[in-house]
């Protein structure tokens, strides 16, 4: 098994765009950004050629019995999730999983990865629409379903469809780092890091309009000052709008609130500077809005399970 390898799972009727996500996170040549090289592998049972929805046929080189060399084995939405998956298929995820890899239900995978039973007693999300169904095959998996993607650490699952970005680079930050993540995810055009749940898609989007322009403006300027005292009041100010306005509209655009908004987003930014520079910890937790290092200590091991000091060793350099 090596942990540059990363295996994707084909099946008959299987989507295109959740087939690439992997493969474009992963696969590219992305040395220039700092990114090593992954062997990518389509594993696929039995036949090599697989057709998909989106009326095409693509070849898989690889079998299933290939996913044994993979550190990280990531299936894609599942095809139908009233359709159970086949024994063969099962049983090659869980001798994956007991032989190291760590697994990932992109969407409608969370069905296959909870059908081979990896997701008893876990926490594991999938696309909303399914959530019910997922509750009364799967009771003795604890779903949450407002959310875009939970990590088990050898247990991966996203919500549905774009979520399997938001996946993806988290798996590849907690290989390299957000500063590495956020070149890719700029190369992508997409954002590093999406701290809201599917919930906010669930509802009609929000109209792109001048308030969402406002909005949107209002939250650059908030990144851009992390340190200050921040709050709905301010924000709203900066965006020309009600507070009940505002908070409606920020509800709808990131679907979390603006105390869990603005903690991700200063995560974030100690993250980078712990990555990128000297600074000591107390300055980091200042430049970041934490106001203390203490703070900064407490979210650091609610958010992302490791002390910034441990961070900080982990990640030296990786961002250079």
């Amino acid at each position: 098994m090596s942990p540059d390898t990363i295996a994707v799972i084909a099946f008959d009727g299987i989507s295109p765009f959740h087939l690439s996500v992997p493969s474009l996170v992963f696969g590219e040549d992305r040395t220039s950004l700092g990114v090593p090289r992954y062997k990518m592998m389509v594993c696929a049972e039995g036949k090599k050629k697989i057709p998909t929805t989106g009326g095409f046929v693509i070849e898989a080189p690889y079998a299933l019995s290939d996913l044994r060399e993979a550190g990280t084995v990531i299936v894609p939405s599942w095809r139908n999730p009233e359709e159970r998956p086949s024994p063969r298929l099962l049983d090659a995820i869980r001798s994956a999983h007991e032989g190291g890899a760590k697994i990932v239900g992109l969407c409608l995978g969370a069905f296959v990865l909870a059908e081979a039973g990896i997701l008893d007693g876990r926490r594991a999300t999938t696309h909303w629409n399914w959530a019910g169904l997922f509750s009364r095959r799967y009771p003795q998996v604890a779903l949450n379903a407002d959310v875009l993607y939970i990590d088990e650490g050898d247990v991966m699952t996203s919500a549905g469809t774009a979520a399997g970005i938001d996946c993806c680079l988290h798996l590849l930050r907690t290989r390299l780092g957000a500063e590495i993540t956020n070149r890719v995810a700029r190369r992508l055009v997409v954002a590093p890091h999406r701290p809201g749940g599917q919930a906010q898609y669930i509802e009609q989007p929000l109209a792109t309009d001048s308030g969402a322009d406002r909005l949107s403006s209002a939250l650059i300027w908030a990144t851009a000052h992390l340190q200050d005292d921040l709050n709905v009041d301010l924000l709203a100010q900066k965006a020309l709008m009600s507070r009940r306005t505002f908070t409606r509209r920020f509800r709808q655009s990131t679907g979390a609130t603006v105390v869990k908004w603005l903690t991700h987003q200063r995560v974030a930014a100690a993250q980078r500077l712990l990555e990128t520079t000297d600074l000591p910890i107390e300055q980091v937790a200042a430049s970041a809005g934490f106001g203390s290092a203490l703070l900064m200590r407490q979210y650091f091991g609610k958010m992302l399970r490791v002390s910034p000091t441990a961070y900080r060793e982990e990640f030296r350099g990786s961002g250079s």
